[in-house]
């Protein structure tokens, strides 16, 4: 796994070893980064499930002023770290050891965030469970982005009863991205 673009382009990424991670494609991430680059410049972003760092620290390395890494096993925080401190972008970076939902909640009555990513364990009705909880903290407003990745077979279908509205879906072999925005504004 490689950052693709920006200031740290090319330098290679450590990964925990083992299955409790998946790093996301070279090839499905400059696919979703050519999608979020209007986002990126000087923009706050949440990289939710972050496993080993590597969509966030794709978008540090493509001007995002800010990420915000949450990621529940220490192993993996702790190549986040070692990730952020290789590609010396931890100076932009908060690295928080806690569930997605958890850290949500903790984080609330912090500055919405401009964009959110979340690629959870799949089928497990987890990128659900925070969508619940984020709609209604600080965390978000009618501008930001919300990115989850999904397996093919998630159904979304409440995402728009939560009040998220689906703005664009992008289907791969085995996942999907669905971005997202809160309150029906695209």
């Amino acid at each position: 796994m490689r950052v693709i673009a920006g200031k740290a382009r090319s330098l290679r990424l450590k990964t925990i070893e083992g299955m409790e991670t998946r790093p996301t494609t070279d090839r499905i991430k400059e696919t979703l980064f050519n999608m979020l680059q209007p986002y990126l410049a000087d923009c706050r972003f949440l990289d939710l499930f972050a496993g080993s760092g590597g969509i966030g620290i794709e978008a540090l390395s493509r001007g995002a002023d800010l990420c915000v890494f949450v990621e529940q096993q220490k192993k993996a925080a702790d190549c986040i770290r070692e990730n952020l401190k290789f590609t010396r972008l931890d100076g932009q970076a908060q690295v928080i050891v806690s569930d997605a939902v958890s850290a949500v909640k903790r984080m609330d009555g912090e500055a919405p965030f401009h964009c959110i990513f979340m690629d959870p364990p799949y089928n497990k009705g987890l990128e659900l469970q925070v969508l619940e909880v984020l709609k209604d903290t600080s965390l978000i407003d009618e501008d930001t982005l919300i990115v989850v990745e999904a397996s093919l077979t998630c159904s979304m279908a409440e995402v728009e009863q939560m009040g998220y509205e689906i703005i664009k879906e992008k289907c791969y072999k085995t996942n999907r991205h669905l971005f997202l925005k809160k309150g029906g504004k695209v």
